[in-house]
């Protein structure tokens, strides 16, 4: 077997897509029909192995990748964002290998964050690595717009490149770390930014389509404000998604619950050096 890092190459961001198929593929998906890649998806990949080539790793056996992990450093935060092994070569070692060299990029960053699915190997191998581990919840379903009343005495609006500082001192404040070129690439790939910026605090929430994507935010009434216009402005007919709510977003799941939509377990949050940031919704390539 042999480890490699991920180039940042048109080539390998394939690879790492194809590999992550194969790897969280539900029975009832076809093999041979893989869903077509969104623009993210391989943007993601070569944007970690231009930012981070030490965080990120291919293992390659028979001439066929096996396993990937991506990773990243911010400012003293160190996140997993993929971590995928084919289901032909799990038990063989592999994701040792790979985590273990994703852990050498992690050296001297006293904070750690990851989302991950309900996994029981994933969540073995991030529990070994010092990990604490929060269950967390999804919210889904259509959203009830007679629940969206909202004093709006907040204003929210589109946000840009303009507000990059806002966003880092928001990421700052709550996890100790900015986002830094992270945020770069997710202006040009969701949708939109929310920005709320008044006396009462500062946040940011990004939507895609029904998708909350990531939302910071400097107190629980700022958070629930960002959310519920984000939950607005999802189109009529979507189907709306909010995922990775641990207890400590309790302010998000009543916002949820407000406009009809169902709570279910989904995975986890996992920290270590840190506590859960709050009022804070993760995402799961970013963190």
């Amino acid at each position: 077997m042999i480890l490699r890092q991920v180039r940042d190459t048109a080539a390998d961001a394939e690879v790492v897509r194809e590999l992550s198929f194969a790897a969280f593929a539900a029975p009832s998906d076809d093999p041979a029909r893989p869903p077509r890649p969104t623009p993210l998806q391989l943007a993601r990949t070569r944007h970690l192995a231009r930012t981070d080539p030490g965080g990120c790793w291919l293992a390659e056996s028979g001439g066929q990748a096996v396993g990937v992990v991506l990773s990243m450093r911010r400012e003293g935060l160190w996140t997993p964002s993929l971590f995928a092994v084919r289901p032909s070569a799990q038990g063989r070692g592999v994701g040792r290998l790979l985590f273990e060299r994703a852990m050498a990029h992690a050296r001297g960053c006293l904070r750690g964050m990851v989302c991950a699915s309900g996994s029981p190997a994933a969540a073995r191998r991030y529990r070994l690595a010092g990990f604490t581990l929060h269950p967390a919840m999804r919210l889904t379903g259509t959203v009830d717009r007679q629940g969206l009343i909202d004093p709006g005495d907040i204003p929210v609006h589109r946000g840009n490149a303009t507000h990059l500082h806002l966003l880092d001192s928001v990421d700052r404040r709550l996890r100790g770390s900015a986002h830094g070129p992270d945020h770069e690439l997710m202006l040009g790939h969701f949708e939109e930014l929310l920005v709320a910026d008044a006396l009462a605090g500062s946040g940011y929430c990004y939507r895609d389509g029904g998708t909350v994507r990531l939302l910071a935010a400097t107190s629980k009434r700022i958070g629930a404000r960002l959310l519920r216009e984000a939950l607005a402005r999802v189109p009529d007919g979507a189907e709306a998604r909010v995922e990775y709510l641990t207890a400590e977003q309790e302010w998000a799941l009543d916002v949820g619950l407000e406009v009809g939509l169902t709570p279910e377990t989904g995975g986890f949050v996992g920290v270590r050096g840190m506590r859960p940031p709050a009022p804070y919704l993760p995402n799961g390539a970013f963190l």
